[in-house]
């Protein structure tokens, strides 16, 4: 058992030390899916003091931050803004206030402005707002980009502008929110890269799908802490950072379905024992699939469809105890096992078509298997001679990448 661990250790150490050789380690500065499935992060229920030393906003403040937000309203079909008249702030529909226990009075403790299809642009003036914990925006037309001012807003925790028309490059200045722990950018028209301090951050959910990201994901997608990533349905292409293996173990559900990925599947998949949902669909991903995926065993849904994908689908995978939908269609797959077979007694979705196995029904053409996509790539993966054993591979790991010395 430990030679094994040590090994797969060992394989995804290398992995990054060559990754990192290759790229200057340097700053970080530069479910919805669309019509699939997907969960939702359920945020809130943390209270954030405000910081230490902070002074408290109060609703005069907080009377000048919304009155010059609603200047910069320009439609409002639902006249959400007629009720935002007069003084007491706390009364204005999608405000909400809670009072403060050092006896200073009532704050704005949030605004969620969901599905209220108010068209306009946020304005600096919301960073007066500093107690707020939660902007909601979801399923607006606000447009433009998210004002510098924002990193004033120390008590935010959940930020979401999901469903609007942003655009420009990253919003650089969501990172410099000190208590954030929920950011959703999704349904937007941001381009270009990702900073890579965005996986520096104690961010617990990352919501980026379904915009027009691009270029390659940071090598040190690894540092997130984060419990849901999602970069769905974006312009991403090179290979999935193999840092991959390095993230926290709370990590419950990655997608990155929908890009331009190219390279192997990294061996450090098999590290996160309490995934439920794993999507590289839609990608041009290649190799064989490492032997890990049969450590995921908490895994349900397990999307592996439409790259290119060869060899023989592991023996382990489909044996899956928490599985519910396992798709391999449109790769270039080999074979499977016995057990595979078994799955539709189990209730579990198996979708294998168009690959390439012998005697099934709906598979390529013979002239599509005879020249297999990416037969020569090197996908580092664990020696063969000994079972898996994937009981203590995180902590084997991490094990030895503390005993290696830092780089220079």
């Amino acid at each position: 058992m430990e030679r094994t661990c040590w090994l797969l250790a060992f394989v995804l150490l290398l992995q990054v030390l060559l990754t990192e050789a290759a790229i200057s380690v340097g700053g970080g500065i530069g479910v919805n899916i669309g019509n699939g499935g997907g969960r939702v992060w359920i945020g809130g229920g943390v209270n954030v003091p405000p910081p230490s030393g902070s002074s408290r906003s109060d609703l005069n403040s907080a009377y000048s931050a919304l009155q010059a937000w609603k200047s910069a309203i320009t439609e409002d079909p639902l006249m959400i803004m007629k009720t935002w008249v007069g003084s007491d702030v706390c009364s204005y529909r999608g405000v909400f206030c809670a009072d403060a226990q050092d006896g200073m009075g009532p704050f704005v403790s949030g605004v969620d402005l969901n599905y209220a299809n108010l068209r306009g642009t946020l304005v600096e003036e919301l960073s007066l707002l500093t107690d707020m914990s939660l902007l909601h925006l979801n399923s607006n037309r606000f447009a433009g980009t998210v004002p510098d001012t924002f990193k004033d807003l120390l008590a935010l925790q959940e930020l979401d502008l999901s469903n609007n028309q942003f655009s420009g490059p990253f919003p650089i200045v969501t990172l410099y929110i000190p208590n954030l722990v929920y950011l959703d950018l999704r349904f937007n028209s941001f381009t270009g890269p990702l900073p890579g301090d965005l996986f520096n951050k104690k961010l617990d959910a990352i919501f980026l799908n379904n915009n027009q990201f691009g270029g390659q994901i940071p090598y040190n997608l690894g540092n997130s802490p984060a419990s849901v990533i999602n970069l769905a349905n974006n312009k991403f292409t090179g290979n999935i950072p193999s840092s991959l293996g390095f993230m926290s173990s709370k990590l419950k559900e990655i997608l990155f379905l929908n890009n331009q990925l190219t390279g192997c599947i990294p061996e450090g998949i098999g590290l996160f024992t309490e995934m439920q949902v794993f999507d590289v669909s839609y990608n041009s991903l290649m190799g064989h699939l490492p032997d890990t995926i049969s450590c995921l065993n908490e895994i349900e849904v397990l999307n592996l469809a439409h790259n290119r994908l060869s060899g023989v689908l592991p023996e382990l995978v489909c044996s899956l105890r928490s599985l519910v939908n396992l798709t391999v269609a449109y790769n270039f797959l080999s074979g499977f096992s016995q057990d595979c077979t078994k799955l539709i007694f189990r209730n579990v979705g198996f979708d294998f078509s168009s690959n390439c196995i012998p005697g099934r029904q709906m598979q390529r053409p013979q002239p599509e298997c005879s020249g297999i996509p990416g037969i020569g790539l090197n996908c580092l993966r664990i020696p063969g001679g000994q079972p898996l054993i994937c009981g203590a591979l995180m902590g084997n790991m991490e094990a030895n990448l503390s005993s290696t010395p830092s780089s220079p």
